[in-house]
């Protein structure tokens, strides 16, 4: 037996002695709602009318909403796709403009209702506003570092004004003429002349600075999402103070007629209403759950938790009580967009297809023990006896064992993988892998690398677990479904049908977007989350 199967072998043991003598499971399952949904799939850019509106952008989500500042109801403004909106700017002859950050797009939207694109080819496009004399700029930010001035009629392409600028993210013209905006990586807000490149540091100090608005006296107001903090600068760029403290991973801000601001948080899906008198904070909207993919479940005491990669946040759910608490929050901790989750004794390991990293978390502490980049889009990651770990890439379907101190050495246990999403161990010296592609689940020994299908003709399996039973418990995305499979007899039962699970993906995006993530507890409850919902939902034998 090979050190690897020994490793596997051992570890799938352990995962399965917690499941010793309970209920096996059985078909129809009763749905529940544990953690209730939200509005958005993450909130980003804001921007507000002279009607009591604030509108609201999501990139993840692909849409545009609209929002009342006082009740907080929620509407979809302007659909996926084109919805996508990292940023956006209402113009002055009310023409509504925005950005799809993943696609590379400007669109906008003028008063016949009429939406076209103004610019494209530009990864990364994210923050934008028009100047006093009516020109539109936008920058690209993390997938480029550059300012364009945008043609408003779509005719000519985007022209570049500068570039290296340090992260130019959201931004707005003062009634000089100049461009006010944060520089992400360098914690600087600054005043740009976008005539003559000219850049002028305003403050400094910032720890990431990621939107800059001004109010109808002159003054500056930053949000800084690394810290949580709403903070009002004067005039004349003398004094800084904090307004507000709130919490981390604030993304934008928008200030209306009326000097009231509001601030978008995308690990809260809220927006929050600042008084910038007092300081005192409303909220206009808040979710508990920001992009909920993966889950994990772990039994310790005879209390179950949830781990939740979401998104935007890497959280744990009680199964009790539903209640979400933090363990880190983009920005503000060392966490990477998070999209799947799985977790053992002592550790809990996230992926993220988004930035090519798996991360290796202390469950105990939440401290971030090993960030490791470089992988090819990876969905799943689980972890073996010997600490090395198993990894599955999207992008080269590839089956990865990744081992040495900082995760150098990678092998391909086996390739040819046809969009590779969900994976559990066997306790025979395999694991089982979903092909979300292929609508395959798979057994594949470690030793050989053979690929053996269980069940074939799937509709896009994602999530997958082990119940305690042994039977594989996966969520069947594109059939709404959550089902489970005998891997001996192959003999499938669906648990749950009409799941609002299966969000399309955006152009050029993996087909399994945000992903479907299923866990199982020692009583047979099986946990799914809806990407379609923000929420998380309780499967439990009638």
């Amino acid at each position: 037996m090979t050190r690897l199967n020994r490793a596997m072998r051992t570890a799938s043991t352990l995962a399965l002695a917690v499941g010793l003598a309970v209920p096996a499971l059985a078909g129809g399952y009763q749905v529940e709602t544990l953690v209730p949904g939200s509005a958005f799939h993450g909130v980003h850019g804001l921007a507000t009318d002279d009607a009591g509106h604030i509108y609201a952008g999501s990139v993840i989500g692909q849409q545009l909403y609209r929002v009342d500042a006082a009740t907080g109801d929620v509407a979809v403004e302007i659909p996926a796709p084109q919805g996508m909106a990292d940023d956006l700017v209402i113009g002055p002859d009310g023409t509504l403009a925005w950005t799809a950050f993943l696609l590379g797009d400007l669109y906008a939207r003028g008063a016949d209702g009429q939406i076209k694109t103004l610019a494209s080819g530009l990864p990364g496009i994210n923050s934008l506003a028009y100047s006093p004399d009516g020109r539109l700029f936008a920058t690209q930010v993390f997938l480029g570092d550059a300012l364009y001035e945008i043609d408003t009629r779509g005719e000519k392409p985007a022209r570049k004004i500068m570039e290296g600028m340090g992260g130019l993210n959201g931004f707005q013209f003062g009634p000089d003429g100049k461009l006010y905006g944060p520089l992400w990586f360098k914690g600087q807000v600054v005043r740009i002349d976008v005539d003559s490149g000219d850049i002028e540091v305003i403050a400094e100090g910032f720890k990431v600075p990621a939107a800059v608005n001004l109010d109808s006296r002159g003054n500056i107001w930053v949000v800084d999402t690394a810290r949580g903090q709403l903070v009002r600068i004067s005039p004349d760029g003398q004094s800084k103070e904090v307004v507000a403290q709130l919490s981390t991973s604030l993304d934008n801000l928008a200030i209306d007629g009326q000097d009231r601001i509001f601030v978008s948080n995308m690990a809260d899906n809220g927006i929050q209403e600042v008084d910038p008198a007092t300081g005192a904070v409303r909220q206009v909207v808040k979710g508990s759950l920001s992009m909920p993919g993966g889950l994990a479940l772990v039994a310790e005491d005879g209390q179950e938790t949830l781990y939740l990669a979401d998104g935007f946040a890497f959280r744990t759910v009680d199964v009790a009580t539903g209640q979400v608490s933090d363990i880190a929050r983009m920005q503000a901790d060392h966490l990477e967009y998070p999209f799947s989750a799985r977790a053992n004794a002592d550790h809990v390991l996230l992926s993220s297809w988004f930035t090519g990293t798996v991360q290796v978390m202390n469950r105990k502490t939440g401290e971030s023990l090993h960030l490791l980049h470089g992988f090819a889009a990876p969905q799943d990651a689980v972890e073996l006896a010997d600490g090395s770990l198993l990894v599955t890439e999207l992008a080269t379907g590839k089956l990865l064992h990744v081992s040495g101190p900082e995760g150098e050495t990678r092998e391909a246990v086996t390739e040819g993988l046809i969009l590779p999403v969900g994976m559990v161990l066997d306790g025979q010296g395999a694991v089982f892998v979903t092909e979300a592609g292929a609508g395959t689940l798979s057994r594949i020994d470690l030793e050989t690398g053979a690929r053996t299908p269980i069940v074939e003709g799937l509709k896009g399996p994602e999530g997958l677990d082990r119940g305690p039973d042994g039977r594989l418990v996966l969520a069947e995305v594109g059939a709404k479904q959550v089902i489970a499979v005998d891997p001996e007899s192959a003999e499938v039962t669906v648990l749950a049908t009409d799941l609002p699970i299966g969000m399309s993906a955006a152009a050029g995006m993996p087909p399994s977007y945000v992903p479907t993530g299923i866990a199982v507890g020692q009583d047979g409850t099986v946990y799914v989350t809806s990407d379609l919902e923000n929420a998380i939902y309780r499967l439990s034998p009638r």
